[in-house]
């Protein structure tokens, strides 16, 4: 698949964390895209982008196993996790649960709302190596108590590339009443992603990482039980719309004024590239090929007093 990517050919690009690369049929989709709203701009924008939304979260709900309306396509997981975090309504003495291991942009958007509502952020400590997924759960339950207003988590962390027992935390957080918002930034097309079966209440993710799509595209899941108290970060057309689309969650989220919406309208092409190149397998061999880096380093390199890198190599998967 190397043919297949824009990429300096005098590099080797392993940084899909930050920015994943776009290959050719996906760019050039995204493209056409904008050259087709270049071309007749007011009838992409009111009458064509609509339609090309709901075929992105159609796409997106196949792909991860959710309802189509209960996505909202956001420019990045940071939006996402502000539109949330914003809305919670936190009062003083509240308290937001996470790890100590979740991506900085996070914290800083959890410390900002909640030191404004007089609330703590708890990134509740988590000792590494984690050695199971018992010990993992022992530690972060510890956090929770009745001033707990929702769990923030990373579904595969920044720092480690641990892939966190994220399920289980929402089959906990549901018998305390609390609901979970599960950071999916890493997640989706580094490993499978059924949003139903994992059962939180919110999901962020990125497209435009592992999903190989244009910079820019990412979604939203909300439980249609949350949905109703998640206010639009940009109040615009959306609110209170003459034309009422098909649920506040997306009229408030989705109308957000002129913006160039072309890298979302590429997600169904994303999607089938996925399919087409079989990337659950693709994806499957990249985790065998960590691993035995890791082990390749341990057995030849800690003789030599060589610390390993850990937080660059998944080490398990709780």
């Amino acid at each position: 698949m190397k043919e297949d990517f824009l990429l300096n050919p005098d590099i080797t690009f392993l940084n899909y964390g930050s920015f994943g690369a776009c290959p050719k049929p996906i760019f050039e989709t995204y493209q056409n895209f904008q050259r087709e709203l270049e071309f007749e701009p007011v009838e992409f924008m009111v009458d064509k982008a609509p339609i090309y939304l709901k075929q992105a979260r159609t796409a997106l709900g196949e792909y991860l196993n959710a309802e189509p309306d209960d996505i909202v396509c956001v420019t990045n997981p940071s939006y996402g996790v502000n539109i949330v975090a914003k809305s919670l309504n936190l009062k003083p003495g509240d308290e937001v649960l996470a790890t100590d291991l979740e991506y900085g942009a996070c914290d800083r958007t959890w410390n900002y709302y909640c030191q404004k509502a007089g609330a703590k952020y708890i990134r509740q400590k988590i000792s590494l190596p984690i050695h199971s997924k018992e010990n993992f759960l022992e530690e972060f339950v510890q956090g929770i108590n009745p001033k707990t207003k929702i769990i923030f988590i990373s579904h595969i962390t920044r720092s480690t590339a641990l892939r966190l027992p994220v399920e289980e935390i929402c089959q906990i957080a549901k018998h305390h009443g609390i609901p979970v918002f599960v950071d999916g930034a890493h997640g989706p097309a580094q490993v499978p992603v059924d949003i139903q079966k994992m059962d939180c209440d919110f999901y962020v993710g990125a497209c435009h990482k592992r999903m190989l799509a244009p910079k820019g595209s990412s979604f939203l899941y909300a439980q249609k039980e949350q949905q109703s108290w998640l206010d639009p970060l940009v109040i615009s057309w959306g609110y209170d719309a003459d034309v009422p689309g098909p649920s506040q969650f997306l009229d408030y989220h989705e109308m957000q004024g002129t913006r160039d919406l072309s890298a979302f309208c590429t997600i169904p092409k994303s999607v089938e590239y996925l399919k087409e190149k079989n990337w659950e397998q693709v994806a499957a061999n990249c985790r065998k090929m960590v691993l035995k880096i890791d082990w390749v380093f341990n057995r030849y390199f800690k003789s030599f007093g060589i610390l390993r890198i850990s937080f660059l190599l998944p080490q398990i998967s709780l």
